[in-house]
């Protein structure tokens, strides 16, 4: 049997991706911004975890969280006003950081301050969008959709290395058949880091439920464990895992994220298997 190939290393700053050797980089961080104050404290704690453990983290947040399912649902301080916070973390910690972004005119302004822009997984097929992100230089992590197989994932990669930027990501974050649920492909992380860019899996949007909570996505955060340990064992290149020191009451995605209370034992727990 033929070996299959590794993926090329993507660095953001000083941490790596697809590297050969050491404990797996972590994004990290709570859904959406919800104010100055909380964001710092949300890094700093997260940030003296992984100090304690050895392991690479990068910071996430949402400045806008456009795909919510209720008109009336929270969606974030802005862009200016996110950045702003995020800039914030960055000087405070010396963390990279990552964010969303939705439309090309966000790309440029979020780079100034972000290390790592993300495709949202509905918008990974919008050129334009992956496009704006891969000219700015920083490294792009794509969210793989809901709707798209393992093989068809190359397609927005391509985008953005055609775009002349090399430094790209794939996210999986489940797949969904419908009637409020996502499945893991397992076998599928497997044959998306044939395309050679690293594999990263998210752990906690993994969980959802969407639509489930009737105007709100709902999720089954006991599942966020057993479904990471199982990705680091078949091999992926990073995790990504949103928390929250609140999750119950968080104004986005609460029911899946980790709370931070749980963070430490958790990454513990997936450093063993790295």
């Amino acid at each position: 049997m033929e070996p299959r190939p590794d993926p090329e290393p993507v660095a953001v700053g000083s941490i790596v991706f697809g590297a050969a050797r050491g404990p797996l980089p972590v994004i990290a961080g709570p859904c959406v911004l919800e104010d100055r104050e909380h964001t710092l404290r949300h890094a700093e704690r997260i940030a003296a975890i992984c100090r304690r453990l050895e392991i690479p983290l990068i910071f996430k947040s949402s400045f806008d969280k456009a795909n919510r399912t209720s008109l009336t649902s929270y969606r974030g301080p802005g862009l200016d006003t996110g950045l702003a916070w995020l800039a914030d973390v960055k000087n405070a910690t010396g963390l990279a950081i990552l964010t969303d972004i939705h439309e090309p005119a966000q790309a440029g302004p979020a780079a100034e301050v972000c290390d790592m822009l993300q495709i949202p997984a509905f918008l990974c097929r919008q050129t334009d969008l992956l496009v704006a992100a891969a000219e700015t230089g920083a490294a792009v992590n794509i969210k793989k959709g809901q709707f798209l197989s393992p093989s068809e994932a190359r397609h927005p990669l391509q985008k953005v290395r055609a775009s002349g930027n090399p430094k790209v990501t794939i996210t999986e974050r489940g797949t969904s058949f419908g009637y409020q649920n996502l499945v893991v492909d397992f076998a599928g992380i497997v044959k998306m880091r044939e395309f050679r860019a690293p594999v990263i899996y998210d752990a906690t949007h993994s969980v959802q439920r969407p639509g489930a909570g009737g105007d709100t996505t709902s999720g089954d955060r006991t599942l966020v464990g057993p479904l990471a340990r199982a990705a680091v064992a078949v091999g992926v290149d990073g995790l990504f895992l949103e928390c929250h020191e609140d999750p119950d009451n968080a104004p986005s995605d609460g029911p899946n994220m980790v709370p931070l209370t749980e963070l430490e034992g958790l990454l513990e727990s997936l450093r063993r298997l790295m």
